[in-house]
């Protein structure tokens, strides 16, 4: 093999930077969001090993990342922005224009859906914003396809003066295959950004035009379905045919690897005579794609006769035991080994349901929270998790910035007859938070936010944002200072505490919720995960241990009942980071820090 090309490792979001890196990407933009959250370092990885000129930021939400890409692609760098499927809906707005206005440079969009929803408050099919915005959708299998697919995507992006849309699912995001590249880069150069206000201010009379030049450069994406590096047929045998796209195609390979497929790379537009021919040759054609029928959809749209699979696989991900099933209730045999229950459970397992890190001494505010006997209105984030056992502290999650919003309806819904709360985090806050609170200034809200400040995007990798004070690349940015601007936005009852500090921040919620209007509190400590140990670890004392239990009640891992103990808790000094709540809450003094000891780091 030349040495101009090597072979890596690599996981689907990981091709995705390589992808990127080769076609000369210039410009990325992403907010950090699970199972997308690798992408943008994996470019810098990109550019320190293999070189090229390349910028890369964490924008404050996914609608920002857009813009900004669109703004560098109007200059001629060639740009990607990344973010998870939710995202696509906040940055929605400019995505449908877009189509219109096309591009200068190469532009892709990659949105990671989350079937199953591993890490996400819905499941959401976002193939279908490509028909619906009429933008070309690539879908790859493994991570040679999630490479070679953002290069064509960049590719196709000029040809077509479209951005294209590129959809992973958490599955080829996070899983790792060979790649085969060759370490070669596209030289192109920003040539600077022209004016042009027909092609790029939407009033309505230019709009028109433009929209009326859509269907043909649409129609023009569609003729790329047809190359064999995108859509390609596995020949096979037996009685049945399969079409498939994605992840799909990988299960069906597995579960049925001697059965003729059509792979589909680009399920929109749909090649449909590829399609026809295909399904000419065949009795039966089962459509096989994870969560909606979108193929199914256009499939038969084009007049033909093909089968879905069964509509309880919409629901979750699918794997291959699930396909399995599925087709075997089709009357498709699928072999011996596929012949046992998908929802035969392993034995001997412990449950091990998500919790609030250790040493996550924001606990402690789900504690406070519950003797004042508030309704609280959440958001997404780390701080979710309080809303399980035993902390059972959070009653709403919906969205971004939304636990403020619906705190302000419960408000003034109640008008002064139910106290409500809004928890929301540091970089949540950034992203959604701020219209949000100044809708509620606004109309004279009379609730409290509570900012829980960690000086991390914790949830999706410890991600930094407007309030670390450090940009994607390292460089030093002025922090954002949450309780600086509330004042400025004219919030009048403003209180900042420490997560140590339990009388400070007792104090301050009782202040901020006694008062008439909106007030903030800011409860600032950083994530253990990120920043290490905040001290030595504690210990139980089983001698003074009374057995109470009101340790257990903070919900922390390295808390917990050993068999052997008398039902007396005991603390896992290698997961204990030394917050100290524990010993705190403890009313014999039975768990005391362990002398000599050192916090980790």
């Amino acid at each position: 093999m030349s040495a101009e090309y090597r072979k890596m490792i690599l996981s689907g979001n990981e091709a995705v930077a390589l992808g990127a890196w080769q076609a000369g990407c210039r410009f990325a933009a992403a907010y950090p969001g699970t199972p997308s959250s690798e992408i943008l370092p994996a470019l810098q990885q990109c550019r320190a090993r293999l070189g090229g000129d390349l910028y890369a930021e964490w924008s404050v939400n996914e609608k920002v990342a857009l813009e900004v890409a669109v703004g560098a692609s109007l200059a001629g760098a060639r740009s990607l922005v990344a973010m998870k499927h939710v995202g696509l809906n906040v940055a929605a707005d400019p995505f449908f224009t877009l189509a219109y206005t096309g591009v200068e440079a190469g532009l892709v969009v990659v949105t990671a859906d989350d079937p199953g929803m591993h890490s996400s408050q819905n499941e959401q099919d976002n193939r279908y914003y490509a028909s619906h915005a009429h933008v070309p959708l690539l879908e790859p299998s493994d991570s040679q396809e999630a490479c070679d697919f953002t290069r064509l995507a960049i590719e196709m992006s000029e040809a077509c003066d479209l951005p294209v849309l590129l959809r992973l699912t958490t599955r080829v995001a996070h899983s790792r295959t060979v790649v085969e590249f060759e370490a070669a880069q596209s030289t192109r150069a920003p040539t600077g950004a022209p004016v042009n206000p027909a092609k790029y201010v939407m009033l309505p009379g230019y709009a028109k035009g433009r929209r009326a030049t859509l269907e043909a450069r649409i129609e023009a994406a569609g003729e790329w379905g047809l190359r064999e590096d995108i859509t390609r047929e596995v020949a096979g045998e037996g009685p049945v045919g399969f079409i498939a796209s994605g992840m799909g195609y990988q299960h069906v390979r597995e579960v049925l690897p001697e059965a003729p497929v059509l792979k589909l790379g680009m399920p929109y537009p749909l090649p449909a005579e590829r399609v026809r021919e295909f399904a000419a040759r065949l009795n039966r054609v089962i459509v096989v794609e994870e969560l909606e029928p979108f193929l199914l959809e256009r499939v038969l749209a084009a007049g033909l006769a093909v089968e879905g699979l069964p509509s309880e696989l919409r629901v979750g991900e699918l794997t291959p035991m699930r396909l399995a099933a599925g087709l075997a209730a089709m009357g498709v045999e699928v072999g011996e080994r596929w012949h046992r229950s998908v929802a035969e459970p392993m034995g001997g397992l412990p449950p091990r349901p998500p919790v609030l890190c250790p040493g996550c001494a924001h606990r402690y505010v789900f504690t406070a929270l519950a003797r004042h006997k508030v309704f609280v209105a959440g958001d997404i984030g780390c701080y979710t998790l309080a809303a399980l056992p035993p902390l059972c502290g959070m009653h709403t999650c919906l969205a971004m910035g939304a636990g403020i919003s619906q705190a302000h309806g419960i408000a003034k819904a109640m008008e002064g007859k139910q106290s409500v709360v809004a928890v929301i985090g540091d970089s949540t806050f950034t992203h959604a938070g701020l219209p949000a609170l100044l809708n509620a200034i606004y109309n004279h809200s009379n609730m409290t936010v509570l900012v829980l400040d960690n000086r991390s995007t914790a949830m999706t990798g410890g991600q930094d944002h407007p309030g670390t004070g450090l940009t994607l690349s390292g460089e030093a940015s002025a922090p954002f200072d949450f309780a600086a601007v509330a004042r400025a936005m004219g919030v009048e009852s403003v209180h900042e505490a420490a997560v140590g500090d339990h009388a400070g921040i007792d104090e301050a919620l009782a202040r901020a919720i006694a008062f008439e209007g909106p007030s903030l509190v800011v409860v600032t400590g950083p994530c253990p995960l990120r920043y290490g140990a905040l001290a030595a670890p504690y210990t139980v004392d089983p001698e003074e241990c009374i057995a109470c239990n009101e340790c257990l009640r903070l919900g922390c891992p390295a808390i917990s009942v050993p068999g052997d103990s008398d039902g007396k808790p005991a603390i896992d000094e290698a997961l204990c980071t030394g917050c100290g709540l524990c010993a705190k809450t403890c009313p014999v003094g039975a768990i005391s820090q362990r002398e000599g000891g050192e916090a980790g780091g």
